[in-house]
């Protein structure tokens, strides 16, 4: 079996499997996207403690639904947020906390972080100290599986040429932590997976 079917075959069992389980939340179906998750709240939570975040002065978070409390965190911990815009269709949007002082639930919606913060280049936002991306599926060893448009490994690879290397977590379930991810040599990895229940910190 290629690469390629593998991924889009595990794909399809994490997103049946949520679905199944009664782990996925709006929007549905989770198909074709990264799954806005049960305990996701819980997930970014646990973020909060571990020394990339608390040493971060910037917090680069995906747009995605599961990664919308990460969003809220930083700025509430009075952090800068960088947020990728769907799909990289603006660039990117940076918002300052003491410019959302009070509004961190809605700025850290794409609707408010719009509102709220400015359209910026890559070469306009500043260093990210952490990265935070969602994933359908990741495994031990720091292989990430995206919905397939390949957003997730760009805004890494973009980040990584612009600033050189800086930590990457993840937020997921438990149940999207595999034994094997499918990977190809393009696919950016890894460093910290958080679930509801747990941190994990890859092994190298």
């Amino acid at each position: 079996m290629d690469v390629r079917t593998a991924k889009r075959l595990l794909r399809e069992e994490i997103w049946r499997e949520l679905e199944a389980k009664g782990l996925a939340r709006f929007p549905l179906p989770c198909y074709g996207r990264i799954p806005n998750f049960a305990g996701s709240e819980e997930a970014a939570n646990r973020l909060r403690p571990l020394g990339e975040w608390r040493q971060a002065r910037v917090v680069f978070v995906c747009p995605d639904f599961a990664q919308r409390k990460a969003r809220e965190n930083a700025l509430s911990d009075g952090k800068i947020l960088v947020m990728a815009s769907p799909r990289l269709r603006q660039d990117y949007v940076v918002v300052h906390p003491e410019c959302v002082e009070g509004l961190a639930v809605s700025a850290s919606t794409i609707k408010g972080a719009f509102k709220h913060g400015k359209i910026a280049t890559i070469q306009e936002i500043p260093r990210p100290d952490l990265v935070i991306e969602g994933a359908v599926a990741v495994d031990m060893q720091g292989n990430r599986l995206g919905k397939g448009g390949g957003y997730g490994d760009s805004e890494i690879k973009t980040l990584k040429t612009r600033f050189g290397p800086t930590s990457v977590a993840v937020t997921v379930h438990d149940v999207q932590v595999v034994k094997t991810v499918p990977f190809e040599d393009k696919d950016e990895k890894i460093q910290i997976i958080v679930t509801p229940t747990r941190v994990i910190r890859v092994s190298r």
